[in-house]
């Protein structure tokens, strides 16, 4: 199901859930926001002290509670995260997940950290998300901004997304799923797990060394996740090593399943990334680098 498009004028939610908001980014991404026409409402972590551990925003309890409060308000059309870090998968069980359903459908955006939430508003609220750059962040520059306002506001402009070149070529449909590597090998075993199948999945890290990507590859594909994949979009791979020991990584772990995959494809920690819909069907052309939604993101 696909949430709804903003308007001018709609509400959208900034949240924390994972770790600290560097204050110098915030305020600085606060004007860019509100320059959309739309009214903010900042919730308390993300200006709160950092909380204990230190590297998250608040306590489990405060971070749940600030989504959830975002989710059920009825004026609050899309929930934003800051910024990404650690902690999201420790705050899913204190969410009421059968009443953020009862809330009705809204737009979730944000990546990183936040590929437990898109995983978690997927299999339990069957809704598509945005996974997208966050403004807390030095990734977040012009292009970053305007393709996240055109995915909310004008998703229609957005149906084609350009990038990379093949890894292995073809072409293939599935639904885009997927998000941040080292989030999708933590949910294996957890309700969120979900799976490649039929599936075009995303893939993106940042500051793993090759040995340990090698080791979140290797379990995803022992825990037969990858079954029934379709296709494969890789992004960054940011401070992760040598990029040719990562790029010859990738084809060892990923060539053998002999469906398409694209690499650099521009997405995730890296300036001027795309916002890119999960839970849409989409059509992947490995050898034209092309990721072609078969609707808008938002209706």
């Amino acid at each position: 199901m696909r949430p709804p498009r903003l308007r001018a004028g709609d509400t959208v939610a900034l949240v924390a859930p994972a770790g600290p908001v560097p204050a110098d980014l915030l305020e600085k991404a606060i004007p860019v926001l509100r320059g959309w026409g739309v009214e903010l409402r900042i919730g308390p972590c993300v200006r709160a002290a950092p909380g204990s551990p230190p590297y998250l925003s608040g306590s489990d309890a405060a971070r749940a509670a600030e989504f959830t409060e975002a989710w059920l308000d009825p004026g609050v059309r899309c929930v934003l995260a800051a910024r990404g870090g650690y902690g999201v998968q420790r705050m899913l069980d204190l969410v009421d997940w059968a009443a953020l359903g009862e809330a009705g459908p809204k737009v979730l955006a944000g990546s990183s950290d936040v590929t437990a939430l898109h995983r978690a508003v997927n299999v339990h609220l069957g809704l598509s998300t945005l996974f997208s750059p966050m403004p807390a962040s030095v990734l977040f520059d012009d292009f970053a901004v305007e393709h996240l306002r055109r995915s909310l506001f004008e998703p229609e402009l957005n149906v084609v997304v350009r990038g990379g070149a093949a890894l292995v070529p073809g072409r293939a449909s599935g639904v885009l799923t997927g998000g941040n590597l080292s989030l999708l090998a933590g949910g294996i075993g957890t309700p969120e797990q979900g799976s490649a199948r039929d599936a075009v999945v995303l893939l993106e890290d940042v500051t793993e060394s090759v040995y340990r990507l090698d080791r979140m590859l290797t379990q995803l594909l022992r825990a037969g996740w990858f079954e029934g994949v379709r296709g494969i979009v890789l992004g960054s791979w940011a401070a992760c090593g040598d990029p040719a020991e990562v790029r010859a990584l990738l084809l060892d772990r990923l060539g053998p399943l002999g469906v398409p995959v694209v690499e650099e494809f521009g997405f995730g920690h890296v300036a001027s990334s795309p916002t890119l819909p999960l839970g849409v069907p989409v059509t992947l052309d490995a050898d034209l680098g092309t990721l072609t939604f078969d609707s808008p993101a938002l209706t």
